[in-house]
C-alpha cells in the first residue's frame, strides 16, 4: 500500500515535470500552441508558471522562470515524500 502511494506521487510529479518541459519547448514553435495538445498543456501548466513569471523577469529573450518552477516542483516532491514517509512508515 505505501509503495503504491509513493509510486503514484512519483509518477504524478514526473509527468507534470515533462508537461512543463514540453510547454516550454513548444514556445520555440508557436504553431504548436494552437494545437489541441498545446492548448491542453497551456491550461494545465500556465497557472503553475504564472506566479514565477510575475516575480522573475525575463533576461532579454530568455525566460528563466520555468527553470525556477521546475526546481520548486522538485523541492515540493521531496517535501511531500518526506511527509508521506513520516505519516506512513
Amino acid at each position: 500500500m505505501t509503495t503504491a502511494i509513493f509510486t503514484i506521487v512519483y509518477y504524478a510529479f514526473t509527468i507534470y515535470q515533462f508537461m512543463v518541459i514540453a510547454y516550454v519547448l513548444m514556445s520555440w514553435v508557436p504553431q504548436m500552441r494552437e494545437t489541441p495538445i498545446g492548448q491542453l498543456l497551456e491550461r494545465l501548466v500556465e497557472p503553475y508558471l504564472a506566479p514565477f513569471r510575475r516575480f522573475i523577469p525575463p533576461l532579454g529573450f530568455i525566460d528563466i522562470s520555468p527553470i525556477v518552477a521546475l526546481i520548486a516542483l522538485n523541492f515540493a516532491h521531496r517535501g511531500l515524500n518526506a511527509i508521506l514517509q513520516q505519516l506512513l512508515l
